[in-house]
């Protein structure tokens, strides 16, 4: 099994999950150190695993990493694509270099993962492509414009290569979606901000074993998409329902939700830097998961509520 972003968070959450099952791990990110801990941690738990420091943004070391993995454990059986980055800042405001690398770590890193995995997949008889997109691939939130098209690129992505497989012939490799809800990992404090707020997850948040049990369900019966966290799944159908009105309560409750009380000074964060990893899974967000629950039970009452008057409304205008 071969996992992206491994070095913190759900990567790190999965990686963990798999070793439970005394699956054979290869791990893959930046952060070498990070990398190395949670190959100990691997091991303790009666797995195997292997770090392989790995930039997704490069082609040519991500097919690297699909060589050493099939050579260190004789075959790929499934390949998990969850590296990510992000920057937050409205579109204007963000440098263009730090939008394009959300982009190429989110996107172009999934792509490349893909193809470098394919032939390995081929190889041991078949297999799973595991992406891991986010709620954000199917709604959207200001101030993440990057992040937002990136993970509608990934959800698009696994669309089509499972339409190119089924076209050529091949059942023997399912490709799979997860969309997680939000996740308390380290990933908000590791964002590039240009806002002048500190950020924090939008709630309700689900801690990073939720989005790992979905992605190895997925890897063990794969499916075609997977919600991670019920949130995610109640806000993609109050979208379809009423998609207008829905946009615009979470461009409202985005506003609220996503940023704390105090300043912060713009920064890069992780986008550029190696080494930030360390290990961790969780982003220390407990503290706000039961006041998030209540706020959240709030907005899809709202969102329900309207998408209910609308279809009251369309029933009675055909009538």
């Amino acid at each position: 099994m071969v996992v992206t972003g491994a070095s913190s968070g759900i990567g790190a959450a999965t990686a963990h999950e798999l070793a439970r099952r005394g699956a054979a791990v290869v791990l893959a990110a930046r952060s070498v150190d990070a990398l190395e801990t949670v190959a100990d941690e691997c091991h303790s738990l009666g797995g195997r695993a292997v770090p392989v420091p790995t930039d997704v943004t490069d082609l040519a070391a991500v097919e690297r990493l699909a060589t050493r993995a099939a050579a260190v454990f004789g075959r790929v059986d499934a390949w998990v694509n969850n590296a990510a980055v992000s920057v937050y800042g409205r579109i204007d405001e963000v440098p263009v270099d730090q939008w394009r690398r959300v982009i190429d770590v989110i996107l172009m890193g999934s792509a490349y993962g893909v193809r470098a995995a394919l032939p390995y997949l081929r190889a041991a008889g078949g297999g799973v492509l595991v992406n891991n997109a986010s709620v954000l691939a199917g709604v959207t939130m200001p101030y993440i414009t990057a992040y937002d098209t990136a993970k509608h690129g990934v959800r698009g992505l696994s669309n089509t290569v499972r339409q190119e497989l089924r076209a050529a012939g091949d059942h023997t490799i399912s490709v799979c979606t997860v969309l997680p809800a939000s996740i308390d990992t380290p990933f908000f404090r590791h964002a590039a901000n240009h806002t002048g707020r500190e950020l924090r997850p939008p709630p309700p948040v689900y801690p990073p074993e939720v989005a790992a049990r979905t992605i190895v369900r997925a890897i063990q019966r794969p499916t075609r998409e997977a919600y991670a966290g019920a949130a995610a799944r109640a806000l993609e159908f109050q979208w379809r329902m009423a998609p207008a009105l829905t946009e615009r309560l979470l461009g409202m409750y985005a506003a609220r939700f996503q940023f704390g009380p105090s300043p912060a000074a713009p920064t890069t964060g992780a986008l550029f830097a190696e080494g930030v990893a360390d290990a961790r899974q969780d982003g220390g967000w407990h503290g706000r998961r039961r006041r998030a629950v209540r706020a959240t039970a709030a907005l899809g009452l709202a969102a329900g509520t309207a998408a209910g008057t609308v279809a009251a409304v369309a029933r009675r205008v055909r009538r």
